[in-house]
């Protein structure tokens, strides 16, 4: 029998739902007009009086005979029990008065249908005629419920009652009949009369042999047709049956003339438009489903060892072109694309099946393929690209998260095959529609005059956010590094690049996107460019269109961001802070982004970029300066000169950002730091050439030829490739040793050269002092195993260039600080640096003596060789802690970042190993400043032993407490210091001070609470401003949700400061803080408030 009804999902006819009589399509009769006749006008009223649709079920059941199988349509049908029905059913009518109307409208039927009157008189046929007598029962019933839809409604019982159901409803038992009648009409009348091959699954009675099957399949399809067009039994019928029922009008309309024997041209012509007819009506994706199964199953078989569903048989070679065709025409309809997708995916409607078909990656590689190829029906393909790559764009949208999944996938993969496929065409109907929003605001654009008024939005949230998410899954998920999809991001890169700035100083989820993107790019493109897109990102060349000078990104209400024309600045100093700030911004977000690409060495490729950069800086100011004054310039070179100089600014504040952020492990090899060196060496030569060199430049240049002293010495295990790359610093060291003034760096130049010529078979003292200097410890006999333990990898190995170019990380931890000047004691060995326990007197005053060193590295060296020692607790040293606590005293004032961040780091090691002797001398330090020194240099010195004073509050942890009140009034104090800069300081380490001791705070938060709400409304400086409403998030932060309990005496105050800074503060970075402060209140609570609800289940066991 036919399949049954639970395979398919519910569907309805797009027209199916209207109940105002049915009105048959004008080319529908034309193809029953030989077998049907049109319906009379009277049709609806016979001899005997109306018959209700209810007589009419009852009289199909009385045909099929009741279902008495355990499922609802009961056992299959046997050809003696319907001859036996039949029969009864025919007495009934003759006998019976009350079913006299009935036979009159079957009468009346059948005279429209004479194929249909033949073959219910057919004894010799019993399946045919029970299936011509079920037609005309449904025929019958179509006629009834059309007549009930043209009555007029009958009015409610009530007002505001529910209007009563439509008169042609059917009950759920009067359903369930017709389904079983539709699929007894359809078993029984149409497939046995359809070829091996059309329409046919496997399981199917065969056809029977040596009848009319052309006549007896067009009277079967008629009586079908005519039924579809009422609501009522048009639903099931289509829902259960519409295949059989295309497979039918596919053969009587294109079918072979063998299958048609008796049918004219005109009845195929009509046989046709009723299948355009059918398929225009229904539900798309259920069309192209039941095509792709009419069309039938592949000649290949299915892999081994795989869980396969049924196979399709195979289809006439002339059914699969039409299935072909038909498909084609779904495809180019509007939305069919979607229609497609739909129909061949599994589960279009979602759930599971739709989670299985989106990890089902051959299904969508199918599908995609199918997808990029252009249909023989097309004009053209660039037509068909027009057509189709609009649809493609619009399966990214997809809102239904499982649906998305496979959608997206399809279209990903749609795209790329059709970027490889065609390239020019996809970037023409593909690309540039992706990426128009990035374009529409680019420096490149041409903006027109009327969009360029203040104020005027020229990319909306929606688009803005819509265009970067479609971005991440065609580029990154997508993950294809074809050269046309890198050059076509590229072309956006800096309006990304800009967006991704804006949203790392706000709160947009456009952060994360944006940063993937760009990794991504910088990821798969080729070094060279990638250095490019980075210069051009922050403005160093034209590599990449920025945003549009006269656009702006600004806070979207949805957490995104939309693009408008700038609003104008009168004032030139606002306009130029706002320039700088921008440009700094960009500065900060760059690192930011290379923090992430250290793995992959980009990140010490661009930083040896900017050093030559700066080298170039360096030649490019002699030159400027041999060709004299500027006032006699040109217009043009005075603009030239202007952009020279910005480049220049821009240069030093990229390096000076690098050198502050970028981590130890910036150089991933031996290459870079051979890079890093020879960089410093030529900018070295360049000085000297010049003939102005500096003792920065001096100290830089001892730094440089350290570390090639230390590799050499054994600090990174080198192999003779290594040695290849070292070599192509002897041209530049044989310049350093003929040029250079000073001796003792030409003998070391020289002795270096000799060093890397003979693989570091000869050294010379020279060259050994200069590692020792560098690593801070003395090398033995055996150097080459015991300087291993510094660096034991070509990664560590970046951290020797670290002090080169003045890089030093407070943050670090003090373990990894003491591994890396003094290395572990179990690799170090006899050669390493003397123990806690052997180091003597004379040695401890010979590394005193040189923590006064005038030489930078080796004073540093010596002020963490004494860090080391207050760890270890060595006797020797613990006996003149006061001393050495002298010693970082006067080293914090070092103007040297490398000098004054060792000394940093010891004196809050031995503070925090002895903080009862120490912490009050440092407290006493910042409470007053050094006598004879100047305000500036006194306020940089407090702010310095403010940072000892925080390392020794974090080391210290939960015993802060006994030294609460001294450090609370100490920062206090410095809060109303006259120098801006140390009240800022002062405040952000009461911050963080208030945010460690939480629930320890007790009654001094009442002074906190006062300080911090003088100084946010009265100081004049903003950043003080700033600062103050700073400690109050800190504070609300670090108490969380119990805020309410700790802060419930000063809550009220430090609620209305907040609203305060709200209204009143001109400084947005003050108002953006207290916008986070309220956050973290009103955070805290609703959760006093509306505490979480947690369900629990408790077992209680009773005695």
């Amino acid at each position: 029998m036919a399949a049954g009804d639970a395979s398919l999902p519910l569907v309805a006819l797009q027209d199916g739902g209207v109940r105002h009589g049915p009105a048959p399509p004008p080319d529908l009769p034309k193809m029953a007009a030989a077998g049907l006749a049109p319906p009379l006008g009277g049709g609806s009223k016979m001899a005997g009086g109306a018959v209700e649709p209810g007589r009419v079920v009852e009289a199909l059941e009385l045909l099929l005979g009741r279902p008495e199988g355990p499922g609802p349509d009961g056992a299959p049908l046997r050809l003696e029990a319907l001859r036996g029905n039949a029969a009864a059913l025919e007495e009934r009518l003759r006998g019976e008065p009350c079913w006299a109307a009935l036979r009159g409208l079957r009468a009346a039927v059948l005279g429209r249908a004479p194929a249909l009157a033949a073959g219910a008189e057919d004894e010799a046929e019993p399946g045919w005629a029970a299936a011509c007598a079920v037609l005309a029962l449904l025929l019958c019933l179509k006629e009834r419920l059309a007549a009930l839809s043209a009555a007029p409604t009958a009015p409610a019982a009530a007002p505001g009652a529910a209007p009563p159901p439509a008169a042609d409803t059917l009950s759920a038992a009067q359903g369930r009949a017709v389904r079983r009648a539709l699929r007894a009409a359809v078993g029984l009348g149409l497939v046995p009369y359809l070829p091996p091959g059309v329409g046919q699954r496997p399981g199917l009675p065969a056809p029977s042999p040596g009848v009319a099957r052309g006549a007896r399949l067009r009277a079967a399809i008629a009586a079908l047709v005519e039924l579809a067009q009422h609501p009522a039994l048009g639903v099931p019928l289509l829902v259960q049956h519409l295949g059989l029922l295309l497979a039918g009008l596919c053969l009587l309309g294109h079918g072979p003339a063998v299958h048609c024997e008796g049918l004219s041209e005109a009845e195929r012509a009509q046989s046709r438009e009723a299948l355009q007819h059918v398929l225009d009506r229904v539900y798309q994706p259920l069309a192209v489903r039941e095509l792709l199964i009419l069309q039938g199953g592949p000649k290949q078989s299915p892999p081994a060892g795989e869980e396969t569903k049924p196979a399709l048989a195979r289809s006439p070679a002339w059914l699969r072109r039409l299935c072909g065709q038909l498909l084609s025409e779904r495809l180019m309809r509007p939305n069919g694309l979607q229609a497609v997708v739909r129909g061949i995916m599994e589960g279009a409607g979602g759930g599971t099946d739709a989670e299985a078909a989106a990890v089902d990656w051959r299904k969508c590689d199918a599908v995609a393929k199918i997808l990029a190829s252009c249909p023989q029906q097309c004009l053209s393909l660039e037509d068909y690209y027009k057509h189709v790559c609009p649809q493609i764009l619009d399966l990214l949208h997809i809102q239904d998260k499982l649906t998305a999944r496979q959608f997206q996938r399809v279209a990903t993969t749609t795209l790329l095959t059709m970027v490889k496929e065609h390239p020019q065409l996809a970037e023409k109907h593909l690309l540039q529609p992706l990426l128009t929003p990035l374009l529409r605001c680019s420096d490149a654009a041409e903006i027109a005059e009327e969009d360029l008024s203040a104020g005027t939005v020229l990319v909306t949230e929606a688009e803005l956010s819509s265009c970067v998410e479609d971005v991440f899954k065609v580029y990154v998920v997508g993950n294809d590094s074809s050269s046309l999809l890198l050059r076509s991001l590229q072309s956006v890169l800096g309006v990304v690049f800009s967006l991704y700035s804006f949203a790392k100083q706000n709160v947009s989820y456009l952060r994360s996107p944006c940063q993937e993107v760009l990794l991504w790019f910088l990821e798969k493109s080729e070094r060279e460019t990638s250095l490019w897109v980075l210069e051009g990102c922050v403005g160093l060349t034209s590599s990449v269109h920025r945003l549009h000078p006269q656009c702006c990104f600004r806070v979207g209400s949805e957490g995104g961001a939309a693009i408008a024309v700038k609003e104008p600045i009168s004032d030139e100093d606002e306009a130029l802070y706002q320039k700088v700030s921008l440009e700094q911004c960009h500065v900060e977000s760059l690192v930011e982004l290379l923090s992430h690409c250290q793995q992959s060495g980009l990140a010490g490729d661009f930083f040896i970029h900017c050093l030559k950069a700066l080298t170039h800086v360096a030649v490019e100011d002699e030159a400027a300066a041999s060709c004299g004054a500027v006032a006699g310039r040109s217009l043009l070179e005075l603009e030239q000169h202007s952009a020279g100089q910005k480049r220049k600014l821009l240069v030093l504040q990229l390096v000076a950002t690098l050198c502050e952020s970028v981590s130890d492990t910036v150089f991933t090899n031996i290459a870079q730091v051979e890079e890093f060196v020879a960089v410093t060496l030529q900018r070295a030569c360049v000085s000297l050439a010049q003939g102005h060199g500096t003792a920065v430049e001096a100290q830089t240049l001892s730094m440089a030829m350290g570390l090639v002293a230390a590799m050499l010495s054994g600090a990174v295990q080198l192999k003779s490739s290594d040695f290849a790359v070292l070599k192509r610093l002897l041209p530049l060291l044989e310049e350093v040793s003929c040029t250079h003034p000073d001796p003792v760096i030409q003998e070391l130049a020289a002795d270096l050269r000799i060093a890397i010529c003979t693989h570091g078979a000869f050294s010379t003292e020279t060259v050994d002092t200069a590692a020792e200097s560098m690593l801070g410890k003395k090398l033995g006999p055996s150097r080459t195993e015991a300087g291993t333990a510094p660096c034991q990898s070509p990664g560590a190995g970046g951290a020797l260039p670290r002090h080169g170019h003045g890089c030093s990380h407070p943050s670090a931890s003090r373990e990894s600080e003491e591994q890396t000047v003094h290395g572990k004691p179990s690799a170090a060995g006899p050669a390493a640096a003397p123990s806690a326990e052997s180091l003597t007197p004379a040695q401890l005053h010979e590394l005193l003596l040189s923590a006064y060193d005038p030489q930078v590295p080796v004073r540093a060296a010596a002020l963490r060789s004494l860090s080391s020692l207050i760890t270890q607790r060595n006797p020797e040293a613990l006996q003149i802690q006061e001393k050495i606590l002298q010693v970082f005293l006067e080293s914090v004032q070092h103007e040297d970042s490398f000098v004054y961040l060792s000394a940093i780091q010891g004196a809050a090691l031995l503070s925090s190993e002895y903080p009862e002797q120490i912490l009050p001398v440092l407290l006493a330090r910042y409470g007053r400043p050094v006598q004879g020194t100047e305000d500036t240099t006194a306020a940089v010195t407090r702010m310095k032993l403010g940072e000892v004073l925080m390392r020794i509050t974090r080391a210290l942890g939960d015993m802060v407490i006994k030294h609460r009140e001294p450090l609370i009034h100490a920062f206090l104090r410095g809060a109303r210091d006259p120098d801006s800069t140390l009240r800022a300081s002062s405040l952000s380490n009461l911050g963080e001070l208030c945010q460690r001791l939480g629930f320890q705070l007790g009654s001094v938060i009442h002074e906190v609470s006062s300080c911090l709400t003088a100084i946010a409304k009265t100081d004049p400086e903003a950043e003080v401003r700033r600062a103050a409403v700073h400690v109050v998030v800190l504070l609300l932060q670090g108490l969380s949700k119990k805020a309410t309990e700790v802060l419930q005496d000063v809550l009220r105050d430090l609620y209305r400061l907040l609203k305060h800074v709200v209204a009143a503060e001109p400084d947005g970075a003050a108002v953006l803080h207290a916008q986070l402060a309220l956050e973290e209140l009103d955070t805290a609570v609703r959760s006093v408030l509306f505490p979480p609800q947690v369900l629990e289940k408790k077992i209680v066991v009773l005695p």
